[in-house]
């Protein structure tokens, strides 16, 4: 099949976009999580306007530590305003019983928290960016409908910037992690349903990078419902999920969360939002 190249997302073009729309914007803190589109989204705007761009960024037990060392990374590299902030959805009953719209709850409590970095500032002026991109417009995001109540403002949508061009913007800009796969919050990996805890969320983050680390996949899974795990990873990279390994893994997330009793290898190959149930019927209870 014959490609065209003017398929290919044009970083120049949409870079000068972005840059259009933050230059209306001023004072900014942006909500850094650690993934592609924020990291790009925070050197941008720091490079446009140092003086001008805050960065904000949360630790909670449902951020995954590789996150917070990329940033802090950026920051010292790049020389950004970092502002480690501290949301409180783990005291957010709505949030642990790990309802449909979990991410409403979480989102809320993250631009609370950084709703109150900007109060503590000398620019009460400045608005809090998000990395959402036109792509996340034709998902359900319920952490969109949080984003609207605090007022906060998605450039890359303002811009019409899908997430192949964001990729793009990354290399054009010589970023090491232009590639970095996709790695949502830890609590994404509970099905609807499993209570959000914080021993949960570290058994998946030990159990995902002893995976890793065993078969050097970049994307893996280890998706909780109740007590049991399934691992997700693409058809192609099975073979590398062994017994042994399996029994390597189930000692190690069971030594972090006792409840756990099962571990094994999905039959269905590894797909995004799989422990997401719309269906409150379907969800784990």
């Amino acid at each position: 099949m014959e490609v065209s190249i003017t398929a290919r997302p044009d970083a120049v073009a949409a870079l000068d976009r972005l840059h259009g729309t933050l230059s209306e914007i001023g004072e900014r803190v942006i909500a850094c999580s650690g993934g592609i589109d924020s990291l790009v989204l925070a050197t941008v705007a720091h490079l446009a306007e140092p003086t001008a761009t805050t960065v904000a960024h949360t630790v909670t037990p449902a951020v995954p530590s590789d996150g917070t060392e990329r940033v802090v990374e950026y920051a010292e590299r790049e020389g950004w305003d970092l502002s480690i902030v501290r949301s409180t959805e783990f005291d957010d009953e709505a949030y642990l019983v790990n309802p449909v719209d979990r991410c409403y709850h979480c989102k809320l409590n993250l631009y609370d928290a950084v709703g109150e970095l900007v109060r503590r500032s000398e620019s009460t002026g400045s608005v809090i960016l998000s990395g959402a991109n036109l792509d996340d417009l034709g998902e359900y995001r319920p952490g969109l409908a949080a984003a609207a109540e605090r007022e906060v403002r998605h450039p890359y949508v303002e811009a019409k910037i899908t997430k192949a061009e964001i990729r793009a913007i990354a290399r054009h800009l010589d970023l090491v992690d232009a590639d970095l796969p996709a790695s949502p919050c830890l609590a994404s990996r509970l099905y609807t349903g499993t209570r959000v805890t914080p021993s949960r969320l570290r058994a998946i983050e030990a159990g995902e990078r002893l995976v890793r680390e065993r078969t050097g996949l970049d994307v893996v899974r280890c998706r909780v419902r109740n007590s049991s795990v399934l691992v997700e990873v693409d058809n192609s990279a099975r073979a590398l999920i062994t017994d042994d390994l399996l029994a390597e893994l189930s000692l190690a997330m069971t030594t972090i969360e006792s409840s756990i009793d099962r571990v094994e290898l999905d039959d269905l190959e590894y797909s995004p939002g799989r422990a997401f149930v719309r269906d409150p019927e379907h969800a784990a209870t």
